[in-house]
């Protein structure tokens, strides 16, 4: 194993390190969202984010589904999060389902892992209400996102939160309190598929942990980062360096609004880390460089490029100042962090 460069801690489960991340970052922006006046955003700080995970993993084993299995559906957002950890931390196992597959396919997946409960967005309402209808499935609660109350049997996260926070207040410790082993599976997973029938793989918490160790000794990020959540969340890659480890560390997370908007979201946002795939940063790359082309500046910029990367093996770093126009356009420092075949890598092959 790779020697750790940053001296991070070790947690033994994700519930551990949702309370010790939380002590000490609650006050600290966990979730940053656009509100519809321009250039206001909305925070929801660490602290509040953990006590809605509290409040929905109390609700979610008072309906018994302690040691269930609960699947979650939806484009990236809050509340997939909020699901995520309310499962893991204290009440069952997280099932994530690919939010692009084919409603048969969909339908397969919960069929074939029994889990009791499912949580999904707006988007799916068709294929849940078929597969309700044709009671075929373990599934006693399908519950929406987007609903403010229960409706037509479908029941509503945000008033599950209200329930549970009532729960809490009333002295219901069973989710605070859980025990958590770290060894058992906490996180089923199905792979794509894309040449046989999609397979079940198991995760622990001491799995997650690990991978969050090792991302956590690597690459550096503290809470004054911000992440800009890209990848689908029920990526095992993003889910953990681009969802988990920010939240370990106090970072805030900021959803992309498409691809399409990377580039202005980026700047939006003032974000310092985006977790992606290598073709996308080369792209990003070779957009910046065909502006540049346009502009008449391309031979000035390769020049540069030259003395600032001669100039950094003897340690002088004069790239923002060299290069100010392109940060500007781009926002603060972001640090990409790329998934390739292998392993990850936290740098792109050039740097401007």
């Amino acid at each position: 194993m790779r020697k750790p460069i940053h001296k991070v801690p070790k947690y033994e489960n994700l519930k551990e390190m949702l309370e010790e991340s939380g002590r000490i970052y609650g006050n600290r922006p966990a979730y940053i969202f656009k509100t519809e006046e321009e250039g206001r955003f909305k925070e929801i700080t660490h602290k509040q984010f953990r006590e809605e995970i509290n409040s929905l993993g109390t609700m979610l084993i008072s309906m018994g589904l302690k040691d269930k299995r609960i699947a979650i559906i939806s484009e990236n957002r809050y509340e997939w999060g909020m699901v995520y950890f309310a499962t893991v931390a204290g009440t069952g196992v997280v099932v994530p389902l690919d939010k692009a597959l084919p409603d048969n396919e969909i339908e397969n997946l919960i069929l074939r892992s029994g889990v009791e409960a499912i949580f999904y967005s707006h988007k799916y309402d068709n294929i849940m209400n078929q597969i309700k209808e044709k009671n075929n499935s373990n599934i006693k609660y399908f519950i929406s996102m987007d609903l403010e109350k229960e409706e037509n049997g479908i029941y509503s996260q945000k008033e599950l939160i209200k329930k549970g926070e009532k729960l809490l207040k009333g002295g219901d410790r069973r989710f605070l309190e859980a025990k958590i082993n770290p060894e058992e599976m906490g996180v089923m997973l199905f792979t794509s598929g894309t040449t046989a029938m999609s397979k079940a793989v198991m995760l622990s918490h001491k799995n997650l942990c690990a991978n969050l160790f090792d991302i956590a000794s690597t690459i550096k990020v503290d809470e004054n980062d911000v992440f800009l959540s890209f990848l689908p969340l029920h990526h095992t890659f993003e889910c953990t360096t681009g969802f988990i480890y920010p939240v370990s560390k106090g970072s805030s997370i900021a959803f992309c609004e498409g691809i399409r908007h990377i580039a202005d979201n980026i700047k939006e946002y003032r974000v310092t880390a985006m977790v992606s795939v290598p073709i996308l940063f080369e792209s990003m790359y070779k957009r910046v460089m065909k502006n540049i082309e346009k502009k008449g500046k391309l031979e000035t910029v390769k020049k540069g490029i030259k003395i600032s990367q001669f100039l950094l093996k003897i340690g002088i770093d004069i790239r923002r100042k060299l290069f100010k126009e392109i940060h500007d356009n781009l926002g603060r420092k972001t640090t990409p962090i790329c998934i390739r075949r292998g392993g990850t890598r936290s740098r792109s092959r050039k740097r401007i």
